[in-house]
């Protein structure tokens, strides 16, 4: 099945425009020319009803006679009211240069009118020659009588004026619609010519060209677009250097332990006597390097991924940092010193909480100063537990504090093979954190060491079982 052509942004506004101008152009033909002696004719009998009203409201009134001069002089009306039996009560036609009907009708014409009218509802309106209005209602007086309310309006001949008005709208469409099209043609193309800019631009991102820029001419959102895809242009550029260093990275501890582990067991393979338990010892190590360089990349993906499930216990966070403390007795000349003030019990993945300490404690070993010594404190702060890990090495640059929970990143760019870990550790306290909704931090000064911070909720039951 062929994917339907989509037309451009500049074809569809020059056709947006186009067509408004047309419906424009059949509006003012519509309204001005068509509909303009309907309009007027029925604004000339809304005008005769507003008078008809206001004289009905003063029928029994001594204002009456005053009231029928005003709206006489004030509109050009002619107003007329008889009886039910077509007696003048009330005649006036000041300035009125259209020859009344009503004035003319007889006594008996007027009493018939009145029938006729009330037969019609109590409300008539007629057009005489397309130059005189004749509007007559019925009205009861406060006193009971009946009283025929007639009034007369002239309506100006608009043949000349739907002439004029012709003329002129015939020359307004000559004009509007060349300027609509060529505003449509110069409008399409000063919006479209940055989208179009910003798409080519997109394919070069897209090809893996993180140098381009995007130009953000035109409207605010053009501009909008322009600094997001630019934003993204730079974090993609700094991303894809990070996976380059980060595959130098893994590739350089893969290849390490891999030298180490064959450059031994050709050894042994080939001098007699080399088969000792110490050579055996570094191919085991070695090998254990390796099986947690694997699991650590497997870790971050699972947690990456959001496949991971925590299994989540109530246990001693204070005694499993202890336990995990004298794992690192091996450690020659270094100092690991643990004093809290009371035992901290939470409700969290037990095993992926380890793995954070760890990897905390794995990354001061790595960076801690001439003393060796890598200080853990514990603080209970309203409700919740926070583990400070504090090394005495050379710090962390200020602007480098947000960079270092990437997995891609390194502070150092001169890679060095750890003492103990894989280099991915913090990335996997980050996502291991996240999971567990906890915080994290870091505070670091150069030439003074950092500290390293998590905090999680402490369990609400109190329990004194070391």
């Amino acid at each position: 099945m062929r994917a339907k052509r989509r037309t451009g942004v500049r074809f569809q506004m020059a056709v947006g425009f186009g067509i408004f101008a047309l419906v424009t152009v059949a509006l003012l033909w519509v309204f001005q020319i068509f509909l303009l002696t309907p309009f007027y004719q029925a604004i000339k009998t809304t005008e005769a009803k507003r008078i008809s009203e206001q004289v009905a409201r003063r029928l029994d009134s001594d204002e009456l006679m005053s009231a029928a001069y005003e709206l006489c002089a004030g509109t050009g009306a002619s107003i007329f009211v008889s009886d039910e039996l077509g007696r003048e009560y009330v005649g006036y036609k000041y300035g009125f240069t259209t020859e009344s009907l009503a004035y003319g009708l007889s006594r008996m014409e007027r009493a018939a009118l009145f029938e006729e009218v009330n037969l019609l509802g109590g409300e008539y309106t007629r057009i005489f020659s397309e130059r005189l209005l004749l509007y007559a209602v019925t009205a009861r007086t406060p006193a009971g009588n009946h009283r025929l309310v007639i009034i007369e309006t002239e309506i100006t001949p608009l043949a000349s004026t739907v002439e004029t008005l012709t003329v002129q709208l015939l020359c307004l469409t000559l004009i509007l619609l060349p300027l609509g099209i060529t505003l449509a043609v110069v409008i399409s193309r000063r919006i479209a010519k940055p989208i179009t800019e910003i798409t080519e631009s997109a394919k070069r991102l897209g090809g893996g060209d993180y140098s381009v820029r995007f130009e953000g001419r035109g409207s605010m959102e053009v501009s909008g677009l322009a600094d997001t895809l630019n934003f993204a242009a730079d974090e993609l550029s700094k991303t894809d250097g990070l996976r380059r260093e980060l595959l130098a990275n893994v590739s350089h501890d893969l290849r390490t332990p891999l030298t180490m582990i064959k450059g031994y067991a050709e050894v042994m393979r080939d001098l007699p006597g080399e088969n000792t338990p110490e050579n055996v010892q570094i191919i085991i190590d070695e090998a254990g390097r390796l099986n947690d360089l694997v699991n650590d990349l497997l870790d971050l993906s699972r947690l990456e991924a959001g496949v991971l499930e925590l299994q989540k216990e109530r246990f001693n966070l204070t005694g499993s940092i202890r336990e995990i403390l004298t794992r690192y007795d091996k450690l020659a000349d270094f100092k690991f010193p643990f004093e809290p003030k009371e035992e901290a019990y939470i409700t969290a993945d037990k095993l992926k909480i380890s793995q954070v300490v760890y990897n905390l404690v794995n990354n001061a070993v790595n960076y801690a100063g001439e003393d060796k010594t890598v200080s853990l404190t514990q603080e209970v702060l309203d409700g919740n537990v926070r583990i400070s890990v504090t090394d005495t090495g050379e710090g962390i640059p200020a602007d480098k504090l947000q960079d270092i929970w990437d997995r891609y990143y390194k502070v150092d760019r001169e890679h060095r093979r750890a003492q103990v870990g894989t280099g991915l550790g913090l990335s996997i306290v980050k996502n291991v954190l996240d999971l567990h909704g906890g915080s994290y931090g870091v505070i670091s000064e150069l030439g003074k060491g950092s500290t390293f911070w998590f905090q999680l909720p402490m369990d609400g039951e109190r329990n004194d079982d070391k």
